[in-house]
């Protein structure tokens, strides 16, 4: 099946669902028989960017790192699912422009929520002073002006989420689930 290339760029606090629901609307389109790659932020920090850390410099750097091969799957046709933090307002911007074929996707939860969700203790040792520069505690994160798609993970079910997403992809032309 020939197939249009978009990069879906899902970005959140730690702990919003990104991953919950970038993996949820891989699984559906796959199951379409749609070529599809998942960047998730914490597997490209282990592999593709690992000597970065966490100063805005290097989170800017890692973005464009990570846009760069969203970039390259996205020309070859293929359906890429971004999941990353990506705090900053002008490097995603930076990353759409290069880009092009992009769905901004805000994974919208509250501090208070996506904190009961720290499965990995991360806010609790943000909280605690043990880790520094972390998104949300002692770092901003910037809120998308305009995202494609918001979805209020708080209050909506996984399902919900996903059919938000799948409906922007095809009203977009890049897919049809029909």
């Amino acid at each position: 099946m020939k197939q249009l290339g978009v990069t879906v760029w899902f970005t959140g606090l730690s702990g919003a669902g990104k991953t919950t629901i970038s993996r949820a609307v891989e699984k559906e389109l796959r199951d379409r028989g749609y070529g599809i790659e998942i960047l998730d932020g914490d597997i490209v920090r282990e592999n593709l960017t690992k000597g970065l850390g966490f100063s805005k410099e290097d989170r800017d750097e890692n973005i464009r790192r990570i846009g760069f091969v969203a970039h390259l799957l996205t020309r070859n046709g293929v359906i890429v699912l971004v999941s990353a933090i990506s705090p900053y307002r002008e490097m995603r911007q930076e990353v759409k422009q290069r880009i092009g074929d992009f769905i901004e996707v805000y994974v919208n939860a509250p501090l208070a929520v996506c904190e009961k969700r720290d499965v990995k203790g991360l806010y609790k040792k943000a909280r605690a002073g043990q880790i520094q520069h972390f998104t949300g505690i002692d770092d901003p994160y910037e809120v998308p002006a305009n995202p494609d798609v918001e979805c209020h993970t708080d209050i909506e079910s996984v399902e919900e989420s996903v059919a938000k997403v799948l409906h922007k992809l095809e009203s977009a032309g890049y897919i049809n689930l029909s």
